[in-house]
């Protein structure tokens, strides 16, 4: 490879880990919000199915970059990307708590209550999904590269399901725990909860398959790469 292949698959590296890191602060701002989806109308454990909390639109894109890095950049470059996001929602946790106590001025647009009413419990959103997430994600690229050894590169579709599927069970039902144990949400909500957005994980991580099938072609064409050929980094 190049001089300039390597610069530029450093730079779609660089954009990878910033939608990443995007989606991943996202998710733990705007996690209060919740929204019913029906297309199914039936309810489990008295919760209507599907009702999640916009908090869980951004996160499975986090599992589909992941896995491209996973299988064009290798695992080191995958945990390098998760370790970056945890710091980057530790940092952005700092900034809220600084905000959330620096007072209002009389004719602010946003009092102090309003302020911490929606951003006030981000701490503990922040908490939560960072110990949770930082297992499911080690988890998911563990089990990712176990099927692409054992498939010697190939079922791509498999690796991506089946790593996805598990670290996603793993990481809503830890990150519903601790909220619920943190008051954030009622335990009467969580079974309901649980199985409505691991659901509608299972999906999302069965429609991203196409798009990862399309931006391995994309990489492998772009860089010659044969099967279960990897970039090393500058």
């Amino acid at each position: 490879m190049t001089l300039k292949d390597k610069l530029l698959a450093q730079r779609i590296y660089m954009l990878l880990g910033a939608l990443f890191i995007t989606s991943l602060v996202v998710s733990n701002l705007i996690f209060q919000k919740f929204f019913y989806w029906y297309p199914f109308d039936m309810e489990i454990f008295g919760a209507s199915l599907f009702e999640i909390s916009v908090g869980i639109l951004p996160y499975p894109i986090t599992f589909l970059i992941t896995d491209l890095i996973s299988e064009i950049y290798g695992k080191k470059s995958a945990n390098q990307v998760v370790v970056t996001g945890i710091f980057a929602s530790i940092f952005s946790l700092l900034i809220i708590l600084v905000a959330d106590n620096v007072p209002a001025i009389n004719n602010s647009p946003v009092d102090d209550a309003l302020f911490t009413k929606v951003f006030g419990q981000s701490a503990i959103a922040v908490f939560a999904s960072m110990t949770a997430y930082l297992f499911a994600q080690f988890i998911d690229i563990q089990i990712y590269h176990f099927w692409k050894r054992l498939t010697k590169g190939k079922h791509l579709w498999l690796r991506n399901n089946f790593s996805t599927w598990f670290s996603q069970f793993i990481d809503t039902f830890s990150i519903l725990t601790l909220l619920c144990t943190f008051e954030v949400l009622p335990w009467e909500s969580f079974k309901g909860l649980l199985i409505s957005g691991f659901l509608f994980k299972v999906m999302v991580a069965a429609f991203d398959t196409p798009f990862l099938y399309l931006g391995v072609y994309l990489f492998r064409k772009r860089f010659n790469l044969k099967v279960n050929e990897e970039i090393s980094l500058l």
